[in-house]
């Protein structure tokens, strides 16, 4: 069965990003459930409260802690998993060329901050199934406390 794919285009006037688009695969399980143990893993080393039974949902439980949990990693641990969560990303240009890998530095297709946090948010809905600002926590999966304090639920 091939990878799921969602494509995303930025919709906000105000932004530079407005009207790009951007189509985003979903990882193969292995990598996926990789992943979300190095996240975990480096998340748990930090000090960072993890959810009861966030690990063993893999990037499921991950997806509950959110992508701004990623921010309490050192940089060095922090990069190659931001890395890796963007080679999922593909700029799609025209309809008429194959979509193109996410540049780095001045090269990047996406000019931003705001459009990198929405894609790394997509992706996990993309390889989860829902939302992670407005999942419906299961009780096994209840986190402590708000894992995006200030942020409206949707």
């Amino acid at each position: 069965m091939a990878r799921r794919i969602k494509r995303v285009t930025i919709a906000d006037p105000k932004s530079r990003d407005d009207g790009k688009t951007f189509i985003l695969t979903e990882m193969p399980a292995d990598q996926a459930e990789w992943w979300a143990a190095r996240a975990f893993l480096a998340l748990t080393n930090a000090g960072a409260e993890v959810p009861e039974g966030a690990q063993a949902a893999g990037m499921a439980g991950f997806a509950i802690m959110g992508v701004q949990a990623l921010y309490q990693l050192r940089a060095e641990i922090l990069k190659p998993l931001l890395d890796e969560m963007f080679e999922c990303v593909r700029y799609e240009h025209d309809q008429k060329h194959a979509p193109q890998p996410i540049q780095a530095g001045q090269l990047s297709q996406i000019e931003e901050v705001a459009t990198r946090l929405k894609l790394r948010l997509e992706l996990l809905e993309l390889h989860t199934g829902f939302s992670g600002l407005g999942a419906q926590l299961t009780s096994a999966l209840k986190p402590q406390a708000d894992p995006l304090p200030g942020l409206p639920i949707t």
